[in-house]
Protein backbone atom coordinates (compact mmCIF):
# COMPACT_ATOMS: atom_id res chain seq x y z
CA UNK A 1 0.00 0.00 0.00
CA UNK A 2 1.08 3.57 -0.58
CA UNK A 3 2.97 5.77 1.86
CA UNK A 4 1.28 9.22 2.30
CA UNK A 5 4.40 11.08 1.09
CA UNK A 6 4.53 8.95 -2.05
CA UNK A 7 0.85 9.66 -2.67
CA UNK A 8 1.48 13.41 -2.39
CA UNK A 9 4.36 13.23 -4.85
CA UNK A 10 2.26 11.19 -7.26
CA UNK A 11 -0.46 13.82 -7.10
CA UNK A 12 2.00 16.57 -7.93
CA UNK A 13 3.34 14.62 -10.90
CA UNK A 14 -0.13 13.68 -12.11
CA UNK A 15 -1.37 17.21 -11.70
CA UNK A 16 1.41 18.58 -13.90
CA UNK A 17 0.66 15.96 -16.54
CA UNK A 18 -3.11 16.33 -16.38
CA UNK A 19 -3.48 20.03 -17.04
CA UNK A 20 -5.72 20.40 -20.09
CA UNK A 21 -3.86 21.18 -23.29
CA UNK A 22 -5.50 22.84 -26.27
CA UNK A 23 -7.25 20.30 -28.47
CA UNK A 24 -9.95 20.48 -31.14
CA UNK A 25 -13.47 20.78 -29.73
CA UNK A 26 -12.40 21.31 -26.12
CA UNK A 27 -12.81 24.31 -23.84
CA UNK A 28 -12.83 22.12 -20.74
CA UNK A 29 -10.90 22.95 -17.57
CA UNK A 30 -10.98 19.84 -15.41
CA UNK A 31 -9.18 20.11 -12.06
CA UNK A 32 -7.95 16.71 -10.83
CA UNK A 33 -7.16 15.45 -7.34
CA UNK A 34 -6.68 12.05 -5.75
CA UNK A 35 -9.85 10.45 -4.41
CA UNK A 36 -9.80 10.96 -0.62
CA UNK A 37 -9.54 7.78 1.42
CA UNK A 38 -9.19 5.50 -1.58
CA UNK A 39 -5.92 5.85 -3.47
CA UNK A 40 -3.75 5.11 -0.43
CA UNK A 41 -5.71 1.89 0.24
CA UNK A 42 -5.01 0.41 -3.19
CA UNK A 43 -2.06 -1.71 -4.36
CA UNK A 44 1.03 0.14 -5.50
CA UNK A 45 0.72 1.02 -9.16
CA UNK A 46 -2.97 2.02 -9.05
CA UNK A 47 -3.80 5.71 -8.67
CA UNK A 48 -7.32 7.14 -8.73
CA UNK A 49 -8.33 10.74 -9.48
CA UNK A 50 -11.55 12.67 -9.52
CA UNK A 51 -12.02 15.74 -11.68
CA UNK A 52 -14.41 18.68 -11.62
CA UNK A 53 -15.10 21.42 -14.14
CA UNK A 54 -17.63 23.69 -12.46
CA UNK A 55 -18.06 25.96 -15.47
CA UNK A 56 -19.12 23.29 -17.96
CA UNK A 57 -20.16 21.54 -15.55
CA UNK A 58 -18.49 18.12 -15.43
CA UNK A 59 -17.56 15.39 -12.99
CA UNK A 60 -15.13 12.66 -14.01
CA UNK A 61 -12.89 9.96 -12.54
CA UNK A 62 -9.91 8.12 -13.93
CA UNK A 63 -7.60 5.30 -12.88
CA UNK A 64 -3.98 5.06 -13.92
CA UNK A 65 -2.65 1.49 -13.72
CA UNK A 66 1.12 1.01 -13.90
CA UNK A 67 1.30 -2.35 -15.65
CA UNK A 68 4.98 -2.64 -14.71
CA UNK A 69 4.01 -2.77 -11.03
CA UNK A 70 4.10 -6.18 -9.42
CA UNK A 71 0.92 -8.23 -9.40
CA UNK A 72 -1.32 -6.07 -11.64
CA UNK A 73 -3.07 -7.71 -14.60
CA UNK A 74 -5.75 -6.20 -16.89
CA UNK A 75 -8.35 -8.49 -18.46
CA UNK A 76 -11.49 -8.36 -20.54
CA UNK A 77 -14.43 -9.86 -18.65
CA UNK A 78 -17.75 -11.26 -19.91
CA UNK A 79 -20.90 -11.67 -17.85
CA UNK A 80 -21.60 -15.24 -16.71
CA UNK A 81 -25.25 -14.58 -15.82
CA UNK A 82 -27.88 -16.45 -17.81
CA UNK A 83 -28.89 -13.26 -19.62
CA UNK A 84 -25.20 -12.36 -20.15
CA UNK A 85 -25.66 -9.08 -18.25
CA UNK A 86 -24.60 -7.88 -14.81
CA UNK A 87 -23.71 -4.61 -13.10
CA UNK A 88 -20.14 -3.38 -12.84
CA UNK A 89 -20.41 -3.78 -9.06
CA UNK A 90 -21.54 -7.36 -9.74
CA UNK A 91 -18.49 -7.96 -11.96
CA UNK A 92 -16.24 -6.66 -9.16
CA UNK A 93 -17.83 -8.85 -6.47
CA UNK A 94 -17.81 -11.99 -8.62
CA UNK A 95 -14.26 -11.69 -9.94
CA UNK A 96 -12.51 -9.93 -7.06
CA UNK A 97 -11.06 -7.35 -9.47
CA UNK A 98 -9.65 -4.18 -7.92
CA UNK A 99 -10.79 -1.97 -10.83
CA UNK A 100 -13.74 -2.56 -13.18
CA UNK A 101 -14.97 -0.29 -16.00
CA UNK A 102 -17.84 -1.03 -18.35
CA UNK A 103 -16.84 -2.36 -21.76
CA UNK A 104 -18.29 -2.43 -25.28
CA UNK A 105 -21.66 -2.03 -26.94
CA UNK A 106 -24.25 -4.80 -26.65
CA UNK A 107 -27.82 -5.60 -27.65
CA UNK A 108 -30.01 -4.80 -24.65
CA UNK A 109 -33.10 -6.11 -26.43
CA UNK A 110 -31.82 -9.69 -26.65
CA UNK A 111 -31.91 -12.38 -23.96
CA UNK A 112 -29.19 -13.49 -23.62
CA UNK A 113 -27.47 -10.24 -24.60
CA UNK A 114 -25.19 -10.18 -27.62
CA UNK A 115 -22.08 -8.06 -28.01
CA UNK A 116 -21.95 -5.51 -30.83
CA UNK A 117 -18.46 -5.84 -32.24
CA UNK A 118 -15.42 -7.85 -31.25
CA UNK A 119 -15.38 -9.54 -27.85
CA UNK A 120 -12.25 -11.64 -27.43
CA UNK A 121 -10.87 -13.46 -24.38
CA UNK A 122 -8.05 -15.97 -23.87
CA UNK A 123 -7.33 -16.03 -27.58
CA UNK A 124 -10.89 -16.88 -28.64
CA UNK A 125 -13.53 -14.72 -30.30
CA UNK A 126 -16.78 -14.73 -28.32
CA UNK A 127 -18.21 -12.28 -30.87
CA UNK A 128 -16.65 -11.45 -34.24
CA UNK A 129 -15.69 -7.93 -35.26
CA UNK A 130 -18.33 -5.90 -37.10
CA UNK A 131 -17.36 -5.61 -40.78
CA UNK A 132 -20.15 -3.39 -42.17
CA UNK A 133 -23.10 -1.19 -41.23
CA UNK A 134 -25.97 0.43 -43.15
CA UNK A 135 -26.45 4.20 -43.14
CA UNK A 136 -29.28 5.64 -45.27
CA UNK A 137 -29.39 2.50 -47.46
CA UNK A 138 -25.62 2.68 -48.09
CA UNK A 139 -23.33 -0.07 -46.82
CA UNK A 140 -20.09 1.02 -45.16
CA UNK A 141 -17.29 -1.50 -44.63
CA UNK A 142 -15.53 -0.78 -41.36
CA UNK A 143 -12.85 -1.75 -38.89
CA UNK A 144 -13.74 -0.29 -35.52
CA UNK A 145 -11.63 0.96 -32.65
CA UNK A 146 -10.55 -1.86 -30.35
CA UNK A 147 -8.56 -2.08 -27.11
CA UNK A 148 -6.22 -5.07 -26.94
CA UNK A 149 -4.35 -6.66 -24.02
CA UNK A 150 -1.34 -8.87 -24.71
CA UNK A 151 -1.47 -10.81 -21.43
CA UNK A 152 2.09 -9.74 -20.60
CA UNK A 153 1.38 -6.13 -19.63
CA UNK A 154 1.00 -4.68 -23.11
CA UNK A 155 -1.90 -2.50 -24.26
CA UNK A 156 -2.77 -1.39 -27.77
CA UNK A 157 -5.55 0.43 -29.63
CA UNK A 158 -6.15 -0.36 -33.29
CA UNK A 159 -8.71 -0.67 -36.07
CA UNK A 160 -9.43 -4.38 -36.04
CA UNK A 161 -11.19 -7.18 -37.89
CA UNK A 162 -11.34 -10.85 -37.01
CA UNK A 163 -11.32 -14.13 -38.88
CA UNK A 164 -12.13 -17.03 -36.61
CA UNK A 165 -9.85 -16.59 -33.60
CA UNK A 166 -7.28 -14.53 -35.54
CA UNK A 167 -7.20 -10.74 -35.19
CA UNK A 168 -5.95 -8.28 -37.82
CA UNK A 169 -5.14 -4.59 -37.38
CA UNK A 170 -4.77 -1.51 -39.54
CA UNK A 171 -2.63 1.47 -38.58
CA UNK A 172 -5.12 3.82 -40.26
CA UNK A 173 -8.90 3.45 -40.55
CA UNK A 174 -10.89 2.59 -43.67
CA UNK A 175 -11.50 6.03 -45.28
CA UNK A 176 -15.29 6.21 -45.13
CA UNK A 177 -17.11 9.55 -45.33
CA UNK A 178 -20.82 10.31 -44.97
CA UNK A 179 -22.43 9.45 -48.30
CA UNK A 180 -19.11 8.10 -49.62
CA UNK A 181 -18.45 4.48 -48.55
CA UNK A 182 -14.93 3.22 -49.12
CA UNK A 183 -14.41 -0.13 -50.92
CA UNK A 184 -14.19 -3.18 -48.68
CA UNK A 185 -10.45 -3.84 -48.19
CA UNK A 186 -11.01 -7.39 -46.92
CA UNK A 187 -7.80 -7.97 -44.98
CA UNK A 188 -5.59 -6.16 -47.49
CA UNK A 189 -3.00 -4.05 -45.72
CA UNK A 190 -3.81 -5.56 -42.32
CA UNK A 191 -1.35 -7.42 -40.12
CA UNK A 192 -1.85 -10.01 -37.39
CA UNK A 193 -2.68 -8.49 -34.01
CA UNK A 194 -1.37 -10.83 -31.29
CA UNK A 195 -3.64 -10.14 -28.32
CA UNK A 196 -4.86 -12.33 -25.48
CA UNK A 197 -7.98 -10.23 -24.81
CA UNK A 198 -9.67 -7.54 -26.90
CA UNK A 199 -12.77 -5.39 -26.75
CA UNK A 200 -14.24 -3.34 -29.60
CA UNK A 201 -16.37 -0.23 -29.21
CA UNK A 202 -15.27 3.00 -30.91
CA UNK A 203 -14.53 5.36 -32.29
CA UNK A 204 -10.80 5.75 -31.75
CA UNK A 205 -10.19 9.06 -29.95
CA UNK A 206 -6.41 9.55 -29.80
CA UNK A 207 -3.67 8.33 -32.14
CA UNK A 208 0.06 9.09 -31.85
CA UNK A 209 -0.67 11.44 -28.96
CA UNK A 210 -3.03 13.62 -31.00
CA UNK A 211 -6.79 14.01 -30.97
CA UNK A 212 -8.01 12.03 -34.00
CA UNK A 213 -11.68 11.15 -33.54
CA UNK A 214 -12.56 8.50 -36.14
CA UNK A 215 -16.34 9.06 -36.21
CA UNK A 216 -16.59 9.08 -40.01
CA UNK A 217 -14.18 6.22 -40.87
CA UNK A 218 -15.90 3.96 -38.31
CA UNK A 219 -19.34 5.04 -39.63
CA UNK A 220 -20.78 6.34 -36.38
CA UNK A 221 -22.40 9.27 -38.22
CA UNK A 222 -26.17 8.96 -38.40
CA UNK A 223 -26.21 7.45 -34.90
CA UNK A 224 -26.52 8.95 -31.42
CA UNK A 225 -22.91 8.08 -30.54
CA UNK A 226 -21.38 11.49 -31.48
CA UNK A 227 -23.84 13.41 -29.26
CA UNK A 228 -23.10 14.60 -25.70
CA UNK A 229 -23.43 11.66 -23.29
CA UNK A 230 -22.03 10.14 -20.11
CA UNK A 231 -18.84 8.46 -21.36
CA UNK A 232 -16.26 5.78 -20.68
CA UNK A 233 -12.90 5.50 -22.39
CA UNK A 234 -9.68 3.50 -22.19
CA UNK A 235 -6.16 4.12 -23.43
CA UNK A 236 -2.51 4.06 -22.48
CA UNK A 237 0.28 6.57 -21.96
CA UNK A 238 3.90 6.66 -23.13
CA UNK A 239 5.01 4.58 -20.16
CA UNK A 240 2.52 1.88 -21.06
CA UNK A 241 0.19 2.62 -18.13
CA UNK A 242 -3.47 1.81 -18.65
CA UNK A 243 -5.82 4.80 -18.34
CA UNK A 244 -9.51 4.14 -17.56
CA UNK A 245 -11.91 7.10 -17.50
CA UNK A 246 -15.59 7.69 -16.76
CA UNK A 247 -17.47 11.00 -17.18
CA UNK A 248 -20.93 11.45 -15.69
CA UNK A 249 -23.69 13.09 -17.70
CA UNK A 250 -27.37 14.00 -17.93
CA UNK A 251 -27.15 15.54 -14.45
CA UNK A 252 -27.19 19.14 -13.17
CA UNK A 253 -23.64 18.71 -11.86
CA UNK A 254 -22.30 17.00 -15.00
CA UNK A 255 -23.67 17.40 -18.52
CA UNK A 256 -21.54 14.73 -20.21
CA UNK A 257 -19.11 15.26 -23.10
CA UNK A 258 -18.88 15.01 -26.86
CA UNK A 259 -16.44 12.60 -28.47
CA UNK A 260 -14.07 15.49 -29.20
CA UNK A 261 -14.16 16.60 -25.58
CA UNK A 262 -13.62 13.04 -24.39
CA UNK A 263 -10.63 12.75 -26.71
CA UNK A 264 -9.20 16.02 -25.38
CA UNK A 265 -9.48 14.74 -21.81
CA UNK A 266 -7.74 11.47 -22.67
CA UNK A 267 -4.96 13.36 -24.46
CA UNK A 268 -4.57 15.68 -21.45
CA UNK A 269 -4.06 12.58 -19.28
CA UNK A 270 -1.09 11.67 -21.46
CA UNK A 271 -2.71 9.03 -23.63
CA UNK A 272 -0.80 8.02 -26.74
CA UNK A 273 -3.83 6.07 -27.96
CA UNK A 274 -7.38 5.90 -26.64
CA UNK A 275 -10.79 4.54 -27.62
CA UNK A 276 -14.37 5.36 -26.70
CA UNK A 277 -16.30 2.61 -24.88
CA UNK A 278 -20.03 2.12 -24.31
CA UNK A 279 -21.54 5.16 -22.61
CA UNK A 280 -24.82 6.60 -21.46
CA UNK A 281 -26.39 4.59 -18.64
CA UNK A 282 -23.73 1.89 -19.10
CA UNK A 283 -20.87 4.11 -17.90
CA UNK A 284 -19.73 2.94 -14.46
CA UNK A 285 -16.40 2.68 -12.67
CA UNK A 286 -15.83 0.56 -9.53
CA UNK A 287 -12.52 0.75 -7.64
CA UNK A 288 -11.79 -1.19 -4.47
CA UNK A 289 -15.43 -2.29 -4.39
CA UNK A 290 -16.65 1.32 -4.46
CA UNK A 291 -18.82 2.77 -7.25
CA UNK A 292 -17.19 6.13 -7.98
CA UNK A 293 -19.61 7.78 -10.38
CA UNK A 294 -23.40 8.19 -10.48
CA UNK A 295 -24.74 6.19 -13.45
CA UNK A 296 -28.03 7.61 -14.70
CA UNK A 297 -27.74 10.25 -11.97
CA UNK A 298 -27.88 7.91 -8.98
CA UNK A 299 -26.61 4.60 -7.63
CA UNK A 300 -28.68 2.32 -9.86
CA UNK A 301 -26.38 0.60 -12.34
CA UNK A 302 -27.30 -0.72 -15.77
CA UNK A 303 -26.40 -4.36 -16.32
CA UNK A 304 -23.82 -4.71 -19.11
CA UNK A 305 -22.28 -7.60 -21.00
CA UNK A 306 -18.55 -6.84 -20.94
CA UNK A 307 -16.03 -5.03 -18.78
CA UNK A 308 -12.38 -4.10 -18.44
CA UNK A 309 -10.95 -5.33 -15.14
CA UNK A 310 -7.67 -5.03 -13.29
CA UNK A 311 -6.60 -7.79 -10.88
CA UNK A 312 -4.02 -7.72 -8.11
CA UNK A 313 -2.10 -10.85 -7.14
CA UNK A 314 0.70 -10.04 -4.67
CA UNK A 315 2.39 -13.35 -5.40
CA UNK A 316 2.53 -12.83 -9.14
Amino acid sequence: MKHPLIVALLLLVAGSGCADRAAPGSDLHVAWRTVPGLSDMLPDGIDVYEGVDRETPLQAWYVRVDLHARGLTPRVEVSTDSDRRETITGFARRTGAVVVLNGGYFRMDLDPARHVGLLYRDGHAIEAATVSVLRDTLRYYIARGTLGLTGTGGVDVAWVRSRGDSLFEWKTPIPNRPGMPAPDPGLSGATLWPMQDALAAGPVLVQDGQVEVATDPEAFFGSSIPEVHPRSAAGYDRRGALILLVVDGRQPSSRGVSLEELAAIMRSLGCVEAVNLDGGGSSALVVGGRLLNRPTGGTTEREVMSALSVYYDPGR
